[in-house]
């Protein structure tokens, strides 16, 4: 099952290791990610597009491969490292094994380097670029690891064209932009009696009052939120039609930019499935699920057009919007929360209640 492969850092740095999954070589940058379960969600996020994720919890896999839990057809992440991969699952849920399924989704898995040690080094230096080779380690040129950069990651996640979802029982439509979407994030809106048009990262403001939404919601996503500057515009322009507009992870980021505040990259972000947030008008800590790189800059917030709703209890960095000048709000954080905690669910409640007094008043 396994072969003898190298991880050298950008700073050329070297952990020895095996491969696992489908063989290859592989740059990217990488991330560590903290949950303990939730392997499946992480491996289908297309937010982790571009990057390498390393996992702290060291035993992965031992539930088995589940579909149904997947958050999107493909993978997101580019290669995937852990200490140890379980070959023998057990789950009555399960459909197969963790190598088989990175073997069949053409992702490189890493396994048998010290997880913790290399956690550690992120965690002091920041995140950096890596490559999972074969080749020996003096024979790899650690300038081409140190430029690479992810790049129109959105665009490459996103759907083609738009697809309408349809609730058993239907009271609002929605407009989905997918940035890189999570599937529950849909299924939440379906639940509570949404049609749901996933649209195309791209669609324009007139595009979309073509649907006649009710609301729209802005989907999680990869990258630097600051490359998408057609997005951002038309974003700016949705915000002046006062159709209430959830923005969740990426969408909260270009929503923020939309609304000319600033973002900046975290020295190693947020990813996992336990970190608390702080609600600034009620005081109450919840505990979230998320993943990402980038944050908006508290000090960038206009009050004259938005108040600061949640902040990072761990690092006091902005993780909730409350805008004053349109009918819109956004979050960090994960509110479906796969994997994760279920605190926050209820902000989807809250972006159906904006909806229903504004369909009402009309």
């Amino acid at each position: 099952m396994t072969n003898t492969a190298y991880l050298i850092l950008e700073n050329g740095m070297v952990f020895k290791g095996e491969t696992f999954g489908a063989r290859g070589e592989v740059t990217g940058e990488i991330v560590f990610a903290t949950g303990m379960t939730g392997y499946l969600e992480t491996l289908t996020d297309q937010s982790y597009h571009g990057q390498i994720v390393l996992q702290t919890f060291p035993l992965i896999g031992n539930y088995g491969v589940i579909p149904a839990d997947f958050e999107s057809i493909s993978v997101g992440p580019l290669a995937y490292i852990v200490k140890y991969p379980c070959q023998d699952p057990s789950n009555f849920r399960s459909e197969g094994n963790l190598d088989t399924f990175l073997r069949e989704k053409g992702i490189v898995g890493l396994c048998g380097i010290d997880t913790r040690e290399l956690t550690k080094i992120i965690r002091e230096n920041g995140v950096m670029n890596g490559k999972i080779t074969k080749t020996s380690p003096d024979k790899v040129n650690l300038q081409e690891i140190r430029s690479y950069k992810i790049q129109n990651a959105v665009e490459q996640v996103s759907v083609d064209k738009p697809k309408l979802f349809k609730a058993d029982i239907t009271k609002y439509t929605v407009a989905l932009f997918d940035f890189g979407l999570k599937k529950n994030m849909k299924c939440e809106l379906l639940s509570r009696g949404c049609n749901v048009w996933v649209v195309p990262c791209d669609s324009t403001p007139t595009e979309i009052l073509q649907i006649a939404p009710d609301g729209i919601m802005l989907s999680n996503g990869p990258g630097d939120p600051a490359d998408n500057a057609e997005i951002i515009k038309n974003l700016s322009e949705l915000m002046k039609t006062g159709i209430p507009i959830f923005g969740v992870c990426l969408g909260h980021q270009l929503l923020a930019l939309a609304s000319g505040f600033q973002t900046h990259k975290l020295k190693y972000g947020h990813r996992g499935a336990n970190q608390p947030v702080k609600d600034m008008q009620s005081g109450r800590v919840y505990i979230t699920s998320q993943n990402h790189g980038y944050a908006v800059t508290s000090a960038s917030i206009d009050e004259r057009m938005a108040d600061e709703w949640f902040v990072n209890v761990n690092d006091q960095t902005c993780e909730g919007i409350k805008y004053k000048n349109a009918a819109a709000f956004s979050v960090q954080f994960h509110p479906e929360a796969c994997g994760g905690p279920h605190d926050t669910a209820f902000l989807f409640d809250r972006f159906i209640e904006i909806m229903e007094v504004r369909k009402y008043a009309t």
